[in-house]
Formats: structure tokens, C-alpha cells, sequence
């Protein structure tokens, strides 16, 4: 039997970053991951052609270098090779007739793009960029908080000390509207509205969800702000960085090894069974980045509510993604188009909430949303020289397939789905790119399953792991009262995207659960 003070399940990013910490405060870990290759939904390989490094799922690091966690450990990890590389042109969309509308660094011609299609649009973005500096405290503040009572107390009061009631208020009122309710208030041409609203389908967030208006805005206001950064070579930079700091302090990682239970005895968690057979003894904590739904499997049950509520986790619709190896850049309609890292198809509000009703529904969308990533556009050695590789993401995809919308597809498994779907995927980019297929030099197919097949947080091509609703978000996530990744088993916590504050490459619910754990 073996001894370490933590033990953690699962070599994502949350647990990663949990563990640097708990390591840099002098205790023993060890991180154990069911996968051969560690990151989850975090990592990069040659998944097209030899020579051609593609993101899995994320490929966003803006998040992770924008974090706490990384304003602590940055410069130790930048000494394991952490390298980002920054992207002054971070999202566009796409639309018919070759009009695009995208947001730069440069004011001027973020302005520019957007005063073409509304000069009120574009005189409104400037006031809203003008009081971002006003706004971000409190909105990166209370996404950066423990969400306990009394964190989001003294959040609430500082926020009425500084707005004053009816700013407090208004405040309030923004955190709980819809993308479209806020878009619609606040510009009037629906391409802008568009735009925006794709950034909210990122996080399960349709058009008229309730709680998802601060989603388009944060992105919107932090890619004028600040850009977007990706890894140098590959999201997986923030990973083997990670691996190797944790390592150089004592730490352990294994990969290719799964935890068939978790053990615990007298109301306490002792530690992990393995299924090579292995006993491990945590005697200070274990720590989970799983989905809510396997802990009861993995702990045997803790009790009949809080198994419950870990039950019914609700998991958004899932993603196809595409990978491409390209011989050269899409040639866009609109040609200005090949210089933003983020293009999204995505032409409408109503489009985008009939996609998500008819995924939710089983359906295979009759116009799924693209979001296609551009890295080699800043990031050349991801390619042979003078070649491109392409991230498509196809939003929203059903787990399970019960019709398609289209009526075109027959299939109602994915092996035999995937095909057609895809192709309806890359007709759409094709009619806003053509000639892409013809530059087409190989291409990998992720399904929704299979995603989840190599990450089972990932249920059912579920990317953001678990829904970010009102209902499952703040205090609610993963439960009511357990935000801070307590569970009913004394030493045993939960962190990863499941937990507050919910997905994304930031880190934070491990972070702020290894601060809680062993102090800043």
C-alpha cells in the first residue's frame, strides 16, 4: 500500500492546478488518470496527419493565462515550458453575402467592422468598452469568489457600496437576462446580436436562457480588451507544463491506470483502489475531477440526498468536433476573415435557439453552429510550413439520436451519423469558404460519444460538463451547499468544470479548493 497526503482523480487542469498547489505547501500528491495521454479536454496531437498538431477540444487558453492560479505560478511554469502565443484578432462571424463582423484589439477597426452594418452599433460598442474598466471588477469578481453565503454577502455589499442600490440592481437584473434580452436592449442590428450570442452556445447558453447575457459580453469586452492567447505548439503546453512542475516537486502522475473506487471508513475518505489492483492512502484528502454522476459509483453512495442531487446533474447537448489538414487558409467570402483565430457561422439568434431546441430534443440539427478555429493563422509551427490545420467545432449534437431535423439522415447511431453529419457540417463551410474541401488533405471525425469515451466527464460530447443554468450555477454548482466541492464523506471533495466556477481553462475550482485546503 502506498501513502500520499492527497490523492487526486483525474489529470485535468482542475486537478492539476489543485495539485501544484498542494505541493508547493509541502504535501505529497499523487494523480492518478484513466487516459494513456493526461488533460481531458485540454490536449494536442497529430490526430490528421504526421506534422499536423490539433487541439482535442479547447484550444482558448485566454482563461488559464488570465487566471489567479497563473498570476501564482506562472513564472514556474513558463520554466517548464509553458509558452502562450497572443492573438490581437480573436473572434469574427461569418455571414451570407461575404459580410463579416469580428472584434480586434484595435478599437478603430473593431468600430470600423461594426459601424458598417449600424453606426449606432458602432458608437454603442465604444460607450461599453469606455465602462468595462467600471464593470470588470465586479463581474471577474464574483466569478473569481468562493460561492458560499457569506463570499457572495460581502461580494453583494461591495458591489452596493460602489453602484449604490439602483446600480446594485441593474447589476443584478443584467446577471440574470438572456442573451437575447440584452442584446436586443442593447444593439439594433441582428448580425452584431449575433455575434455576441455565439459566445453564450459556448457555455449552454441558447438565446433565450435566463442568466446568459454577461457571457457575450465578457467575451466581447475582454477580446477587445485584451486578444485571446493559445498555446505555442498546442493548448497541451498548459499540461506537460503542469506534469512537470508537479513532478519536479515530489509529485506523482500516472496515466493509463483508472480508480475503480474511491475508500472511505468511519464517515472519512482513506484513499483509492485502482484497477491495476493497487491500494493508495491519502491521509489528508482525495479529491475528484469527475462528473457528478460517478461519485456514487465510485464511493459506493454517501447519502440518499446529496447521491441525488450528484444524479441529476443536468449535462448540456453535446459537440461534434472536425479536425482538417489543410494546404492552405479557407478562402473565406469575406476576406477578411483569415486573420481572426475564432470564425463562427452562426447567423442568427433564431437560428441558434432552433439548433439548441432541436439537439436538446434528439435531434440532428438541420443547421448546426460552427465555430472554426484559425490557430495556425499565429501559430505556424502547428503545421508544415505553408500548410493549415482547422478546428471545427459543431454545435449542438445530440447524444443520443432520435431523427434528424433535416430529415435527410437516417442513421440513429453515431457510427453510422457521423458521416453525413459531418458532411452537412462542412457544406456550411464550404458555401462561406469555398474550395475548402479541395484543400481538404485529411481530416479526423470526433463524435459526441466519443468524446466522452476518451474523457468520461465529457458526458455525451458534453464540453462544459454539466449545463452553467441558474438552476446549476453559483451557489448550485454542482449543488445547493456544495459549490466549494464538500461532499457528505469528511477529506473527500469534488472539483473540475462540474464545480463553481464551472468550465473553461482557468482553473478555478481547483485552485480556489487547494487554497481552501492548505491556505494562499
Amino acid at each position: 500500500m502506498t501513502h500520499f497526503d492527497a490523492v487526486l482523480i483525474g489529470a485535468g487542469v482542475n486537478t492539476l492546478a489543485a495539485a501544484l498547489h498542494l505541493s508547493a505547501r509541502g504535501q505529497r500528491v499523487a494523480v492518478f488518470e484513466q487516459a494513456d495521454v493526461p488533460g481531458g479536454a485540454v490536449k494536442t496531437g497529430d490526430y490528421t496527419l504526421p506534422g499536423f498538431r490539433h487541439d482535442w477540444a479547447a484550444m482558448n487558453l485566454s482563461l488559464f493565462a488570465g487566471s489567479p492560479f497563473f498570476k501564482t505560478y506562472g513564472a514556474e511554469l513558463m520554466k517548464h515550458g509553458l509558452a502562450f502565443v497572443p492573438v490581437n484578432r480573436p473572434f469574427a462571424s461569418s455571414f451570407a453575402d461575404g459580410i463579416h463582423v469580428g472584434v480586434s484589439m484595435d478599437l478603430e477597426e473593431t468600430a470600423s467592422l461594426i459601424a458598417a452594418l449600424s453606426p449606432k452599433d458602432a458608437a454603442t460598442w465604444r460607450a461599453l468598452v469606455a465602462g468595462f474598466g467600471a464593470q470588470a471588477p465586479h463581474l471577474f469578481g464574483l466569478l473569481g469568489s468562493p460561492m458560499n453565503m457569506r463570499a457572495l454577502a460581502y461580494f453583494l455589499f461591495r458591489t452596493w457600496r460602489a453602484k449604490g442600490l439602483t446600480g446594485t440592481l441593474e447589476f443584478t437584473r443584467f446577471l440574470l437576462s438572456s442573451p437575447r434580452s440584452w442584446l436586443s436592449e442593447t444593439f439594433e442590428n441582428p448580425q452584431v446580436r449575433a455575434m455576441l450570442a455565439s459566445w453564450g452556445m459556448h457555455l449552454d447558453f441558447a438565446p433565450d436562457i435566463a442568466g446568459g447575457a454577461m457571457f457575450p459580453y465578457l467575451e466581447g469586452m475582454a477580446g477587445q480588451a485584451f486578444g485571446m492567447v493559445i498555446g505555442a505548439g498546442g493548448a497541451d503546453t498548459i499540461v506537460r507544463a503542469l506534469l512537470a512542475a508537479i513532478r519536479a516537486r515530489g509529485g506523482v502522475v500516472d496515466c493509463g491506470v483508472a480508480v475503480q473506487r474511491i475508500t472511505h471508513q468511519n464517515g472519512r475518505a482513506t484513499g483509492v483502489v485502482l484497477t491495476d489492483g493497487r491500494q493508495i492512502t491519502a491521509t489528508k484528502s482525495v479529491i475528484a475531477g469527475i462528473a457528478p454522476r460517478a461519485l456514487p459509483r465510485l464511493t459506493g453512495g454517501t447519502t440518499p440526498a446529496h447521491d441525488a442531487q450528484m444524479t441529476r446533474f443536468a449535462h448540456a447537448p453535446g459537440t461534434m468536433m472536425i479536425h482538417l489538414a489543410l494546404s492552405d487558409l479557407p478562402e473565406w467570402r469575406a476576406k477578411g476573415l483569415k486573420s481572426f483565430a475564432y470564425v463562427h457561422i452562426a447567423p442568427s439568434l433564431d437560428q441558434m435557439a432552433r439548433t439548441y431546441q432541436q439537439a436538446s430534443a434528439g435531434l440532428l440539427p438541420d443547421e448546426p453552429i460552427l465555430v472554426v478555429g484559425q490557430p495556425t493563422v499565429f501559430d505556424p509551427t502547428r503545421a508544415p510550413e505553408g500548410q493549415h490545420t482547422l478546428w471545427v467545432q459543431v454545435r449542438m449534437a445530440p447524444s443520443t439520436i432520435l431523427g434528424d431535423a433535416k430529415g435527410e439522415i437516417t442513421a440513429r447511431d453515431w457510427p453510422n451519423a457521423a458521416a453525413p453529419f459531418a458532411a452537412r457540417a462542412l457544406d456550411i463551410l464550404e458555401a462561406h469558404a469555398p474550395g475548402t474541401r479541395a484543400k481538404t488533405l485529411a481530416q479526423r471525425i470526433v463524435t459526441p460519444l466519443e468524446l466522452e469515451a476518451d474523457n468520461p466527464n465529457l458526458v455525451g460530447g458534453d464540453q462544459v460538463c454539466g449545463s452553467h443554468h441558474l438552476t446549476q450555477n453559483f451557489l448550485f454548482r454542482p449543488g445547493l451547499g456544495l459549490a466549494d466541492g464538500t461532499t457528505p464523506i469528511t477529506n473527500l471533495y469534488l472539483t473540475g468544470a462540474a464545480v463553481w466556477p464551472g468550465a473553461g481553462t482557468g482553473a478555478g475550482s481547483g485552485y480556489l479548493l487547494a487554497r481552501k485546503l492548505v491556505g494562499p
